[in-house]
């Protein structure tokens, strides 16, 4: 059977959003043209696709199976006639853990993928989101279970954290912490601590009892309110650049060191011709650059990595 590349983006679109009319206005088509795609496509296909009661749209069984090859199918219609017209347009590139920098490892590789059009995802989940619905060909943040499905990664730095603190701390003086001597302190955090993964993981794993939010306005000014209180600390990788704030330390932590594993992710079916240069050279550079060393008697991530970093887990 052949399938109607319009009538399958139709369903795609319209599985994301839940709402005929909410996805007839992202094509730009009525909501009755867009039914009748839907329609041609179940019957086509012999089954429906989509519930339709007072409560809403909701996938059928079929629908969700479907969806995925669905995404896959409009990839690659879109990738096919770009190739066509030789109008590729750049990789588009979402990153987030804004506070940590992600920008300084994708500059490390970014000359040797063509041209990238980097934008700013919320978290995780907004950028699986992006990547789901085609707005974006690839992501780079922190990445943790659970993944949707059609959704791949590969590991690609392990970066050393410090703790940042004020020079008032009571700890400030010392060359070196263990993670657990900051159980007394409280948990400097930018944004809600249950929408910050590793956050949230280090203050479980060392018994951090006491932590705070702060609102995220960047570096600068968040790394100032931990300078402010003699308390409080937070964690920043061992090699950022920080800003000149007054009263403030950076510590190194040991046994064990945590590491934040920065990470490439993209949609299985995406068929960008740079994706694959992308992951090419952040492999590379990552052999280079040594950036995968881990000893998991002297580390701690979350996740203990794979042996094979292109597997989709950490």
């Amino acid at each position: 059977m052949d399938l109607d590349v319009a009538q399958v983006r139709a369903f795609v679109r319209t599985a994301e959003e839940l709402h005929f009319g909410r996805a007839a206005g992202t094509l730009a088509i009525s909501q009755q043209a867009l039914s009748k795609r839907i329609a041609r496509l179940e019957s086509l296909l012999g089954t429906e696709l989509f519930q339709r009661g007072s409560n809403g749209v909701c996938l059928t069984e079929s629908g969700r199976r479907f969806l995925p090859p669905a995404r896959q199918t409009v990839a690659a219609a879109d990738a096919a006639v770009a190739a066509a017209s030789g109008k590729e347009h750049p990789l588009r590139v979402d990153v987030w853990g804004h506070l940590y920098a992600p920008m300084r490892t994708l500059a490390r590789v970014a000359g040797r993928a063509g041209e990238l059009a980097l934008g700013h995802g919320r978290d995780l989940p907004s950028v699986t989101t992006a990547l789901l619905r085609g707005d974006i060909d690839a992501g780079f943040g922190r990445v943790h279970p659970p993944l949707p499905a059609g959704v791949a990664h590969r590991l690609i730095r392990l970066e050393p954290v410090d703790a940042v603190l004020s020079t008032d701390h009571p700890l400030a003086a010392e060359p070196a912490l263990r993670p657990d001597q900051l159980r007394h302190s409280t948990l400097w955090t930018p944004g809600a601590l249950d929408r910050l993964d590793f956050l949230h993981r280090f203050a479980d794993r060392f018994g951090i009892q006491s932590t705070a939010m702060s609102v995220n306005l960047g570096l600068a000014h968040f790394l100032a309110e931990v300078a402010g209180e003699p308390r409080r600390f937070s964690l920043v990788p061992a090699d950022v650049p920080l800003p000149e704030v007054p009263g403030l330390r950076s510590v190194p932590l040991v046994d064990p060191t945590p590491l934040y594993a920065w990470s490439l992710l993209w949609c299985t079916g995406n068929a960008h011709p740079r994706l694959n240069d992308l992951s090419a050279a952040c492999a590379a550079e990552a052999g280079r650059s040594r950036w995968l060393e881990y000893d998991p008697t002297r580390d701690w991530l979350p996740e203990p990595p794979t042996s094979d970093p292109g597997s989709g887990q950490e």
